[in-house]
């Protein structure tokens, strides 16, 4: 299991991963080997006392009408008593899309629609609900995530990933429909700073790469993600969901394996960041493990994870 999105509902924690297996492809930079075909979701009253129990699979390709192969990241958000999932996949012409799946418990199962959002693109959902009610979507990933082949939301002739000191390509962010099925809006790009108040740059070693996630503490927001090839998390604080954002710290070093995935959820009184590793498998980086570590806020608001180091 891997990519673990969790959040707390009825005052139990839910874990929504993907779903590694072995499937015989070669590795490679497509990401092809990462062939996941359904999902479960875990829970539990008490994350450091009770074992996880697992609700069994909640959705899984042949269920999917417009399904082609892939089930990657996928997060869950509820409103008005109706559970959300949003799951990344590729369609029938090997294009990732953002799809929706509702269920009437957390636990599911989830019906999917019968279509993609309109106007999604690439990989990694994420979504936050503010203090309003507000239901934003964040997503994005680079090289297999195919966030390349985009730019101002439409389809590029040919990927461009730029390179050296040239502006990174940022992670994206809409507004959810009050019915949670579509983009309230057209997607924005979510620029994160440096120190200088500059945008971070392609080479640095802190910049987007996949793995988008957004909590709220202390009336800021924290946008959190992956590096990828420099495998590391790294979160930026702003003021408003939209951002911008300014970098603040590394979450977590490098774990075995190529990269990691992540969530942040305060539950039973303490912080909690989720990520995975393919520390049990060897080192396979398609066949990864959920784990998880208590975090802190020191009074200046920048966290701290406890047994990896200080965060910033």
């Amino acid at each position: 299991m891997a990519d673990p999105s969790a959040h707390v509902f009825n005052g139990r924690l839910y874990i929504y991963p993907s779903h590694d297996r072995e499937t015989g492809i070669p590795e490679n930079d497509n990401g092809d080997h990462f062939d996941m075909c359904d999902y479960h979701v875990f829970s539990t009253s008490d994350l450091e006392n009770e074992p996880l129990t697992d609700h069994g699979v909640i959705l899984d390709v042949p269920s999917i009408p417009w399904s082609g192969r892939q089930l990657w990241d996928s997060d869950v958000c509820e409103k008005e008593g109706k559970y959300y999932l949003y799951f990344s996949m590729k369609d029938q012409n090997d294009i990732f899309r953002l799809g929706v799946a509702i269920a009437d418990k957390p636990e599911g199962p989830f019906v999917p629609q019968a279509d993609p959002i309109r106007g999604s693109y690439s990989i990694d959902p994420a979504v936050f609900k503010d203090d309003d009610g507000s239901c934003y979507i964040y997503w994005g990933g680079l090289w297999g995530g195919q966030l390349q082949r985009y730019r101002d939301n439409k389809a590029l002739e040919s990927a461009d990933l730029p390179e050296g000191a040239v502006a990174a390509l940022p992670s994206r962010v809409a507004r959810l429909s009050e019915d949670m099925l579509q983009f309230a809006e057209e997607p924005k790009p979510i620029v994160i700073l440096d120190q200088a108040g500059n945008p971070l740059q392609a080479d640095d070693p802190h910049r987007f790469f996949e793995a988008s996630w957004m909590h709220k503490y202390n009336g800021k927001y924290y946008f959190s993600y992956s590096t990828g090839d420099s495998h590391l998390l790294c979160y930026a604080i702003g003021d408003t969901p939209y951002g911008p954002f300014t970098f603040d710290g590394v979450l977590l070093e490098p774990v075995v394996g190529w990269t990691t995935h992540h969530s942040i959820v305060s539950f039973n009184s303490k912080w909690y960041l989720f990520h995975h590793d393919s520390a049990p498998s060897g080192g396979r980086t398609w066949l990864r493990s959920m784990k998880a570590v208590e975090i802190a806020y020191d009074e200046d608001g920048h966290i701290h994870t406890y047994g990896y180091g200080e965060g910033n």
